[in-house]
């Protein structure tokens, strides 16, 4: 009662405070993200382990087993749960929800490196990181040529596409989905390989140690100093062909003899096709913090500068968007509460038949909505379904409160 009794009294504070209430709530409106749900972030840890070659049944008896006794011993865990397939070993750990991630992240990579020296020395080190529910990309674009080989395309994407796009406002990361990224292929042919007394551990063994980038280091003296470069990487087809894998009776073996050297992607298990065409595919990760419609519109923006930039052949598209849902989402929880504020209008107007009483809720209501989203920054939220869906049914304490006073 003190603050109506002054907001009477003087009515030109009261001006000014709602005018400073709807201010602010106009700042805070325009800082705050927007997402379709909440931002909600489990303590997860998950631990992912590469053993090339592997099938299943090893990666699960030699990497998954070992992982998975050593973790159970850990506080605060609700559940652990692992996948083993060829090659890969992915085991996630979900703690209690009043466990800190940063310390539950700690804990799981000293239990990991307590047995590291117990895993296959062929195998990758465990990589320990926290799984973020925002650590996706919501927005996909297509990359797609006629002209060039999907090794060109990414290497492309690599050079003149990513970075453009990582500097853009609220993004975290881009993902190059279905890349191919050069590599040089050694093909063997096994009864050559045979006839000359060697075996495929003979080739990897002269790769291994022919074809590395080693420093120099320098040469000193009284006068000058001179840095040694030393090129013993391997860098076209024929040096492959040419390389000396081992010497038999005084004859150098080389790989030319056994097979040949082409260059070819790395990796061919993963594939991206839009409209049943292959194609490179760019995902933009946002950050946890960013706003999901701003971001999408910024990539939006930038994109005729980075498809007037293509070369001949190439194309570039929106593939999928997922800002586009959620602004549907936000629209039609707006519609709502457009419709529930004129509702209200018109029923306090029918029913109390008074121009005064009708319009007290229609400046209160405003003002009142509109300051909600300063309290909204203040605490960290986010405008999402479910906050608007609260600013909704206040429309109803707002129009009471308005109404009695």
């Amino acid at each position: 009662m003190i603050l109506s009794e002054i907001s009477i009294r003087r009515p030109v504070l009261a001006t000014v405070l709602s005018l400073l209430i709807v201010l602010l709530g106009a700042i805070s409106f325009d800082r705050l993200s927007v997402r379709e749900y909440p931002k909600i972030d489990p303590p997860v840890v998950s631990v992912r382990t590469i053993y090339k070659g592997a099938t299943a049944q090893v990666v699960e008896s030699v990497i998954t087993t070992p992982i998975e006794d050593v973790l159970s011993g850990i506080e605060g865990i609700n559940t652990i749960k692992s996948k083993s397939k060829e090659e890969v070993s992915e085991i996630t750990v979900t703690f209690l929800t009043d466990r800190d991630v940063e310390a539950a992240a700690n804990d799981v990579r000293d239990r990991v490196s307590r047995i590291q020296t117990l895993l296959p020395e062929t195998a990758d080190d465990p990589v320990v990181s926290k799984i973020e529910a925002d650590a996706w990309p919501v927005m996909w674009l297509a990359l797609k040529s006629d002209r060039h080989t999907p090794m060109e395309l990414t290497d492309y994407a690599d050079r003149y596409l990513t970075d453009p796009l990582k500097t853009l406002p609220g993004v975290a990361t881009v993902i190059i989905g279905g890349e191919r990224r050069y590599a040089m292929r050694v093909w063997i042919d096994r009864e050559k390989l045979a006839a000359r007394g060697l075996t495929i551990q003979d080739v990897e063994v002269a790769l291994r140690q022919q074809n590395l980038d080693s420093p120099g280091g320098r040469i000193e003296s009284n006068d000058r100093e001179l840095t040694v470069m030393t090129e013993t990487d391997l860098k076209s087809p024929e040096a492959f062909n040419n390389m000396i894998i081992r010497e038999v009776s005084g004859y150098p073996i080389r790989i030319r003899d056994v097979g040949h050297a082409t260059p070819a992607p790395y990796e061919n298990r993963k594939v991206v096709r839009i409209s049943g065409e292959e194609a490179l595919g760019l995902g933009i990760v946002k950050q946890s913090t960013g706003n999901t419609l701003a971001l999408a519109q910024a990539v939006r923006d930038v994109l005729p500068q980075l498809i007037a930039g293509l070369p001949d052949g190439m194309s570039m598209k929106v593939a999928f968007d997922t800002s586009e849902f959620i602004s549907a989402a936000i629209e039609s929880v707006y519609k709502v509460l457009i419709e529930a504020l004129i509702l209200v209008v018109l029923v306090i107007f029918v029913f109390l038949r008074s121009v005064r009483a009708t319009l007290i809720p229609i400046v209160t209501i405003p003002i009142s909505l509109i300051g909600s989203f300063f309290f909204l920054y203040v605490l960290g939220f986010s405008i999402n379904v479910l906050t608007l869906l609260g600013i909704v049914l206040s429309v109803g304490l707002v129009v009471d409160d308005a109404i009695v006073m």
